[in-house]
């Protein structure tokens, strides 16, 4: 089946050109851009597969189905403008079998920094990411949107290679609003936040990282890392508390 990729994008003027040449392979290139203000479109519309086009945010898992839905294919490739195709992976996207499968699903190579993340829990970080618009979606959660399928789902050879955070900066800035938006999903849903929620979740993210799934064994560069997950986790869950206190006041 030819294959359309589909990519969102907000201000990515300095990963989307990687980005596009790693996926020189597909049929066309669809990305869906919600207000960028650098020179993404500029290159974008440089490359003759992509078609270039405007949507208001919607969330991320409604904007990645708004993306799927603007392609000419069914099979659907679905990258961020951080990630690249690697060789090995290409081959196995271009091999594979979709009379059989729903979907396909590939490990992520995932950095931080310059170091590519071996342990806690970010290898191999399987995620599907090939796959039938007709059978699959993405869930429509404001933020960790998953794909749905409904067929079986094959393992592809190679890796993703993501390029996540350039480094702790980066990583506290994106925080404050991924942790806004998981707050708010949690609201919405009736969940709760208590002092001991706040207290023990960020110590077992913590735990969990570092020592259940190796992080240790990343030197320096788990630690720091493991720390951070666990202060994502105490904002959340502290930013969750004011939401509900907030309703309690009203």
């Amino acid at each position: 089946m030819p294959i359309s990729a589909t990519i969102i994008t907000l201000n990515e003027g300095d990963n989307i050109a990687d980005c596009l040449a790693a996926l020189d392979f597909v049929d066309e290139i669809i990305v869906l851009d919600s207000g960028s203000s650098d020179q993404t479109e500029e290159l974008c519309r440089a490359c003759p597969k992509v078609r270039f086009y405007h949507q208001e945010w919607l969330g991320y898992g409604r904007q990645k189905n708004r993306a799927a839905e603007l392609a000419r294919h069914d099979l659907i490739l679905n990258v961020d403008a951080d990630e690249r195709v690697s060789p090995q992976l290409r081959r196995s996207i271009e091999q594979f079998d979709s009379s059989s499968f729903a979907a396909a699903r590939m490990a992520r190579e995932n950095y931080f920094g310059r170091r590519w993340i071996r342990h806690c829990g970010w290898y191999p970080d399987y995620s599907i990411r090939l796959y039938d618009r007709r059978r699959c979606s993405f869930s429509e959660r404001a933020v960790h949107e998953s794909l749905q399928t409904a067929g079986a789902v094959a393992t592809l050879a190679g890796n993703l290679v993501h390029y996540t955070y350039n480094g702790v900066g980066d990583y506290l800035e994106r925080m404050n609003r991924y942790s806004t938006l998981a707050a708010e999903e949690y609201h919405r849903a009736g969940k709760t936040a208590g002092l001991l929620r706040m207290l023990v979740k960020p110590v077992a993210t913590f735990i969990k990282m570092y020592l259940l799934r190796r992080g240790f064994l990343d030197g320096r560069t788990g630690l720091v890392l493991s720390l951070l997950y666990a202060v994502y986790t105490f904002c959340k869950y502290a930013k969750l508390s004011e939401l509900n206190a907030e309703e309690h006041r009203k």
